[in-house]
């Protein structure tokens, strides 16, 4: 069994979020992955697909969510889950940031829809896929 401090968790910025590795093969041996995501007032995530299922489980705030071309709305207490390689987009709105926990296997990979980069944090050209840092 390991316990992983909260002083020990590990955070990666990105231009749209920061995730906060709560779990992960590199952090505390497990083999599903747990972080949490924050997102400011404002902030939308680029278009992007995910090659396993990931489970949200919103806890703060509020958040517009595409998913393979329908539009949710997610608040506080709800859970979705997304089906491996469904498009999707997370944006906050003006008034409120969003704050989730992620749950998803180890070894998932991301990658751009649109055409831009999954993030500053895991930039691959579209259509590549790459283990995002917040995963490993």
């Amino acid at each position: 069994m390991s316990v992983i401090r909260h002083a020990d968790s590990r955070r990666t910025e990105t231009p749209n979020a920061v995730m906060t590795t709560l779990a992960s093969p590199e952090q505390g041996g497990a083999a599903t992955v747990v972080w949490r995501v924050d997102m400011l007032p404002g902030q939308a995530g680029p278009l992007h697909g995910i090659d396993a299922e990931q489970v949200w489980t919103v806890l703060d705030g509020s958040a517009t969510v595409e998913l393979d071309g329908e539009t949710l709305t997610v608040a506080p207490g709800d859970t979705m889950v997304i089906p491996a390689g469904v498009p999707r987009r997370v944006a906050t709105g003006d008034a409120a940031g969003f704050a989730a926990v992620v749950v998803a296997p180890a070894g998932m990979r991301a990658y751009p829809l649109d055409g831009s980069t999954v993030s500053a944090a895991c930039a691959v050209p579209a259509g590549d896929k790459v283990i995002p840092a917040w995963v490993v």
